[in-house]
């Protein structure tokens, strides 16, 4: 198995350096002068200054902001940037990008899309051809109609599924760059979901209750789960992009390997890239390693990989997951779930690492009988993208018994101390760098960070810290589908009080969301033994 991943990466590494090209240099630099043109360049930076004051956004925010300033940018080789900051350089509260050519103004900005260009609509900013109607309305086609069966028209379960792809509503408008009108429509998805996945994790568990039936036979899931990994594969190659986040995994991972503090001192262009914790960059590591960094952002052909490889282990973790619920069928529809959403694509095609934390949480549910290795899972989980730790206390309380608990908290404390012993030198930084930082990020968002809602959002934010206390103690499902149930609303509820929130966090929740709604039996957390193999709990017909 380790010689057919190698094999794999490889090939992949391959196709990616042929793919790769030059990235287009949009260096911002002071020209040397104002009064004479730089060099490639017809305007001079009075003229283009003169130009960006007649605009009429920034002629209202310059009435409102007294003693503002402006300062004077050439933006690669064809365009200018006139930046206009309050007093004392605080805030750039204006941005005006300027053609060099015509002296037409490109782009003007004012408010939150000045300092988060990634509101302003960019076209493929975010994925590149995902996005396209084309890619993205087939994917949720694909993903919706082997559940919708004639002989059972309309079930709750299909009201699930079409909150799981209204998703794709609110993400149409922050990628038409109308970030007003797609924040709130996020909030009442994310209720719901907690709210079933609520229902669904502390009712008594109904071993009778028949699972949804599937339109189509399994097996031609399983032959659709190939097609759909090689057309994600081929349009990670083609038309893909990597984001900060992948690129931040890169920076981590070649630093490990030149023995560098992991925390502090990361390049200016990715300069929070250290907001994770160190088993993300050391995942990175064997791709970083087998296709080095080049020290810029260019194609970066590593989290390419990385990414896909993550993409595929997931597939392969929910296999592993439904076959241990309730045999194959389930195995191989989850899985299929999970290569037909789109928004798992999604994080597939910007090449970032949200796929991580559904990838180790299921590992965690795999294990999830076995308390020292549940513990040492859970600490690997939470210090590669912290919001696992959250899921700490029930899956502790998952292990009936003193020395359950024990075992689960000997590994966890074993793995987590020697993560930390060996990449976190100051724990103060440690902390600064990653949850400080991420506690203090302000976003456009939320509707935390779009509105002046600080107080609701404390009591949404204790509201979720209780829960995840609560639902370690209240009686709830001892199995593995009430154990995926209640971690996705914990997940969900951490979601809906954090300043920052992306589409990217869709699928943190999304397979445990997929497998408390598919699973229509009760089965043990426990790994089994020499038992009969489960009743299939996903049927064709």
């Amino acid at each position: 198995m380790s010689r057919l991943a190698a094999a794999l990466v490889a090939a992949v590494a391959v196709l990616l350096l042929a793919a790769a090209g030059p990235a287009l240099a949009q260096t911002v630099e002071r020209p040397p002068s104002l009064d004479e043109p730089p060099k490639f360049h017809q305007k001079t930076g009075r003229q283009v200054l003169a130009i960006a004051d007649r605009d009429p956004k920034v002629r209202t925010v310059r009435r409102q902001t007294p003693r503002s300033t402006s300062e004077v940018f050439t933006k690669g080789p064809t365009r200018w940037q006139v930046s206009y900051f309050s007093r004392g350089r605080k805030k750039e509260v204006a941005q005006v990008l300027i053609d060099d050519r015509t002296g037409a103004v490109l782009e003007s900005w004012t408010g939150f899309r000045v300092p988060w260009t990634m509101a302003r609509g960019y076209d493929g900013a975010f994925g590149r051809k995902i996005n396209a109607p084309y890619v993205w309305i087939p994917l949720l086609i694909a993903f919706l109609v082997p559940f919708v069966n004639p002989r059972r028209p309309w079930q709750l379960f299909h009201l699930d599924l079409l909150v799981l792809a209204g998703f794709s509503v609110p993400l149409a408008f922050f990628t038409a760059g109308e970030v007003e009108s797609a924040v709130p429509l996020v909030y009442p998805l994310l209720a719901y979901l907690l709210g079933r996945m609520l229902w669904i994790g502390l009712r008594p568990s109904s071993a009778g209750r028949e699972p949804p039936r599937l339109l189509v036979p399994v097996e031609w899931l399983g032959v659709a789960i190939v097609f759909l990994l090689g057309f994600r594969l081929g349009l990670n190659l083609t038309s893909s992009n990597v984001i900060d986040v992948g690129y931040a995994g890169v920076i981590g991972a070649d630093m490990i390997a030149d023995g560098d503090a992991l925390y502090g001192n990361w390049p200016q262009n990715n300069q929070h890239g250290d907001t994770y914790g160190p088993v993300n960059y050391l995942l990175y590591l064997p791709f970083e390693q087998l296709i080095p960094w080049s020290g810029s952002w260019d194609e970066l052909p590593a989290a390419h990989a990385a990414s896909l490889v993550f993409d595929a282990l997931v597939v392969v973790a929910l296999w592993l997951v439904g076959r241990r619920v309730s045999g194959n069928a389930l195995g191989v529809t989850l899985a299929y779930a999970w290569a037909a959403f789109p928004f798992t694509a999604y994080v597939t095609n910007t090449n970032a690492n949200d796929a991580l934390v559904p990838l180790l949480v299921l590992v965690m549910l795999l294990l999830a009988g076995r308390p020292l290795r549940s513990g040492a899972a859970t600490a690997l989980a939470g210090l590669a993208k912290f919001a696992p730790l959250a899921l700490a206390p029930l899956f502790a309380t998952q292990h009936r018994g003193v020395r359950g608990l024990a075992l689960y908290a000997l590994g966890f404390a074993v793995v987590a101390g020697a993560l930390l012993l060996a990449f976190v030198g100051d724990l103060g930084l440690f902390w600064d760098r990653t949850l400080g930082f991420q506690a203090d990020r302000n976003s456009p968002f939320s509707v935390w960070g779009l509105y002046d809602l600080d107080l609701l959002q404390r009591a949404v934010q204790v509201g979720a810290v209780l829960l995840a206390l609560a639902l370690a103690v209240v009686p709830r499902r001892r199995d593995l589908v009430g154990l995926a149930a209640l971690s996705a609303a914990i997940l969900i509820a951490l979601q809906l009080g954090t300043q920052y929130w992306f589409y990217l966090y869709v699928v943190w929740f999304f397979p445990l969301v997929m497998l408390a709604l598919l699973s229509g039996r009760s089965t043990p957390a426990e790994p089994p033994r020499s038992t009969p193999p489960a009743a299939v709990a996903v049927h064709s017909g």
